[in-house]
């Protein structure tokens, strides 16, 4: 079975058992702070698993693109990707543990013809600190469908239990396991054990609490089911391989690779080839998506994995511009799925191009600044470079450390590896907790600042095209509790008289008092009736479209006010270009 097979079973599976199919969404979240990029399939869904309604009804399903960067250190092994697909159902308070558990098992002996006497699940064991029970009723359904006790295992919070982060939303989960065949690494040799025997399949959460902040459990409105099954690891358990790499998904990319640099897929070279396409894959994708490379946020880990192929890239003795070539490659590989990545082809190779070609600058300089320093005689009768240094260089330069390595033998010096090893792991730890925070936690942020502030991008967005003309539409926007950042089309720089009358238009409906209402109907419909609806790629056939009064009437997902009254008001606190034609516009609430 082949990639496009496995996402069209699935999705006509679970349409067949009257789910709705969600759109594919841009991995840039609509109305999250709280995080750089759609990381999972559920990621969309918060709102709607907290309670909110959702307007395609309470049985979904999707095919969602996601980047996630927590483990961005663990990629080069066979399994672990920056860029995934995933496939997911949910049920938003409608059917709980049995039918979840009869479906996943319908698809995965039926749909795909798996063997059943070669699956194995893992249910939750209860835990004392939740005053959770053992979760027999999951046993049960998993032993009425002929799964036998013996294979059938009761594991703790540490692998039967899901949630986002520290606080929010969580519940236990059953697991199912594929016998790869492999020897078993001993008596103890168990599913989740991460020996190799066992290759995991899927995942049924049994979503039904909120976790705290003081970490108590508070029920939620309903009990969901979310699922999820990763497109790239199942595809390749279907091909009987252990190295997603090794599968379609991968293979052009790495022959591609190959060709370019002389290089086999084989032995010393396989972890260099595995960083450079999986990054490169992610970020087309990502600059598809209008996350281009910067220094800050989601441009950042777009940049970072950029440089971070290239670097990886020169241990394969590339020294002339490559990182477009793979860029094409994962274009033309799927066109079929991602129409949007060949409509923007001109200005993915473009952003490559141009971030190999400044990378190449900074290095350039990282060797200048590497021969300063072996000038400078602090090196000493040591004929050593601290680890301090050699960090210095790998993370202000992006010198590896094997490039430093390169260059100081040719000095007769050496490298303290140790000490450049601890700097890094400090580093690593410093980043990750830092991500951490944005990835998991309060996805979907919807506390009362952030609320008013989403609120008043519908404001913003109707003034503007009422001063600027009706060319002018949202392209983006990112709201923190601190501040709300809107993106916008117009070619020009505003004034600060223009910037004062959009600031007193937005105030004076506020003074109003218009009240915010919601309904549910058809994207067709919608824009018929005049609401604004500029991220079509982003909705399904029924959609939210909020009204503030005769104001504005936009389809959106995000947050709202029942009335402006609770805004307060808005002061605008800094305007800017952001490329051609496109404008950014800061405000506060005061």
């Amino acid at each position: 079975m082949e990639t496009a097979d496995l996402k069209k079973k699935y999705l006509k599976f679970f349409l067949k058992n009257r789910h709705q199919l969600l759109p594919n969404v841009f991995l840039v979240p609509e109305n999250d702070p709280s995080a750089l990029f759609i990381n999972s399939g559920m990621h969309p869904l918060v709102p709607y698993l907290s309670g909110e309604t959702h307007p395609l009804g309470k049985r979904l399903t999707s095919n969602q693109r996601c980047l996630r960067t927590q483990d961005i250190e663990k990629i080069g092994d066979s399994s672990h990707l920056t860029f995934f697909e995933m496939l997911g159902n949910w049920s938003l308070g409608d059917y709980w543990k049995k039918e979840a558990i009869n479906l996943s098992w319908e698809f995965l002996t039926k749909e795909l013809n798996l063997d059943p006497e070669r699956i194995s699940v893992t249910c939750f064991a209860g835990d004392k600190e939740f005053n959770l029970p053992k979760d027999e009723e999951s046993a049960a359904t998993w032993q009425s469908l002929g799964i036998p006790s013996s294979r059938i295992y009761f594991l703790g919070k540490k692998d039967n239990w899901w949630s986002v982060g520290e606080s929010g939303l969580c519940g236990s989960d059953t697991e199912m396991f594929y016998d790869t065949g492999k020897k078993s690494c001993g008596p103890d040799c168990h599913p989740g054990d991460n020996c190799g025997k066992y290759f995991e399949i899927w995942n049924d959460v049994f979503m039904e609490f909120n976790r705290q902040a003081d970490g108590t459990l508070e029920k939620l409105k309903q009990r969901n089911i979310d699922t999820g099954m990763g497109v790239e690891r199942t595809i390749a358990m279907l091909q009987g391989k252990d190295d997603v790499y090794e599968t379609e998904v991968f293979s052009n990319l790495i022959n591609r690779l190959e060709k370019i640099s002389g290089k086999k897929y084989e032995k010393e070279n396989k972890k260099a080839i595995r960083i450079i396409v999986d990054h490169l894959r992610a970020a087309t994708f990502a600059i598809g998506d209008g996350v281009y490379p910067t220094n800050t946020e989601a441009g950042y880990v777009v940049r970072r994995l950029i440089r971070r192929a290239i670097r990886y890239g020169k241990e394969l003795g590339l020294n002339q511009p490559f990182t477009f070539e793979i860029g094409q490659e994962v274009i033309t590989q799927n066109i079929a799925d991602y129409p949007y990545l060949n409509q923007n082809k001109e200005i993915i190779l473009n952003e490559l191009k141009k971030e190999e070609e400044k990378f190449q600058r900074t290095l350039e300089k990282g060797l200048k600044e590497f021969n300063k320093i072996i000038a400078s005689g602090l090196i000493g009768k040591t004929k050593k470079i601290d680890g301090k240094t050699a960090f210095f260089l790998y993370e202000t330069y992006g010198f590896p450390l094997e490039l430093t390595q390169e260059l100081a033998e040719e000095k007769g010096l050496e490298i303290n590896q140790k000490e450049f090893l601890q700097f890094q792991k400090e580093h690593q730890e410093k980043s990750r907790a830092s991500l951490g925070k944005k990835f998991a936690g309060g996805l979907a942020d919807h506390s009362q600042v952030v609320t008013k502030l989403h609120t008043a991008t519908h404001l913003l967005h109707q003034a503007l095209r009422q001063i600027l003309g009706q060319q002018v539409h949202q392209v983006g926007s990112n709201i923190t509790p601190e501040r709300l950042r809107f993106d916008f089309t117009y070619p020009e720089k505003l004034t600060a008289e223009t910037l004062k009358k959009i600031e007193e238009i937005i105030n004076k409906e506020i003074k109003k008092d218009l009240s915010v209402k919601m309904e549910v109907t058809s994207l067709e419909e919608a824009q018929k009736n005049g609401a604004l609806a500029f991220f079509t790629d982003k909705y399904g056939q029924e959609v939210k479209v909020y009204s503030i009064g005769d104001f504005s009437k936009e389809v959106c997902g995000g947050p709202h006010v029942s009335s402006l009254k609770e805004i307060g008001s808005v002061k605008i606190i800094k305007e800017e270009a952001i490329g051609t034609g496109k404008r950014r516009i800061y405000a506060q609430i005061e």
